[in-house]
């Protein structure tokens, strides 16, 4: 595949996909559209296979690796939501994985990755890089480097979400103003632009990140590539990529039309109406995009029928308990 991805790579994978993942339904609900003023659609990737989209790209990834490819294995970095699909893929696949973890990954992230019989390398995010470590396993052992978004098959399976998003709401008859991801490296975001510019050119995307962490927001309003400095810290794992990819930003930079940050108090208070009103845990990462929605700065855009992609359900206990005890309210 090149590296120019197309509508065409996303129905590729959607082929490769096909009996692997789970097509997550899009749903609402009444409480949430009286909140918010808004027709809120949400699709929930949180109950994807692994519990996130991610399974999407790294099936998609592996799945297209010649014999030869499979036989010498895979290394990924990951700080969880990935690794978990590139070791669940590689288990259906019956190929050998190692993934490369932060110390402080959250430990149902770990246990995941362990249940499905990858190695895990562990690593100190503060003072270690973990694309050298992963480049010196390859090296070491001939294994292939598979990126968590930076690769053309990994942002085509992402763009697989787009796919069902469009489909589906032609099939319910919706005609959605914008569609809203959250941002870590964007491959799910580009993915799934891809898709949406396909089967619903007049819906707009958008991204959503940590404050703090809104590299793609300067970029994109930027035009170029630009990395934050200093972050605080997050609870928000999944998407703490410090620069949008080489790949994904040129994607997103085209189709995305702008990109919202918010804080942990805010995603944590998403979490919880998430919790109480679709019974769906939603991992902080995950729900960065309703997050959005329920921020006065989303508000005042004229979109009136939205859909969010929720992209993980990962959630560690403890802060699943300090969203609930914030409340809906």
């Amino acid at each position: 595949m090149s590296e120019a991805i197309s509508y065409k790579d996303v129905k590729k994978a959607a082929e490769r996909l096909r009996g692997k993942t789970y097509p997550t339904p899009l749903m609402r609900c009444d409480a949430i559209d009286q909140m918010t003023g808004l027709n809120v659609w949400f699709k929930p990737e949180c109950t994807q296979k692994v519990g996130a989209f991610k399974y999407r790209g790294a099936y998609n990834r592996l799945s297209a690796m010649s014999d030869d490819e499979r036989a010498r294995g895979v290394v990924a970095f990951s700080s969880g939501n990935h690794a978990q699909g590139v070791a669940r893929a590689a288990k259906e696949l019956g190929m050998s994985a190692i993934i490369v973890m932060p110390e402080d990954a959250p430990k149902i992230k770990i246990d995941g990755v362990l249940r499905d019989g990858a190695e895990i390398v562990f690593y100190d995010r503060h003072s270690q890089n973990r694309e050298k470590i992963s480049d010196e396993i390859a090296s070491r052992d001939n294994r292939i480097v598979v990126p968590s978004f930076d690769d053309p098959y990994i942002i085509a399976g992402q763009g697989t979400t787009g796919l069902e998003i469009g489909f589906e709401a032609k099939e319910l008859g919706i005609q959605l103003d914008a569609v809203i991801t959250p941002m870590g490296g964007g491959g799910l975001c580009a993915g799934t632009g891809i898709a949406i510019e396909a089967l619903c050119p007049d819906t707009q995307m958008y991204g959503a990140e940590p404050a703090g962490y809104n590299d793609h927001q300067l970029s994109i309003r930027a035009g170029r590539r630009i990395a934050y400095e200093n972050p605080p810290l997050t609870l928000c794992d999944a998407i703490m990529t410090p620069i949008p990819g080489e790949l994904t930003f040129p994607i997103n930079n085209r189709l995305v039309d702008d990109v919202f940050t918010v804080t942990d108090q805010e995603c944590l208070h998403a979490m919880a109406v998430i919790k109480t009103e679709l019974g769906i845990p939603v991992e902080p990462g995950g729900v960065v995009g309703f997050a959005a929605v329920l921020n006065e700065a989303f508000r005042d855009t004229s979109h009136r029928i939205i859909c969010v992609v929720l992209s993980g359900g990962n959630v560690d206990p403890d802060i699943m308990a300090r969203a609930e005890a914030i409340g809906r309210f």
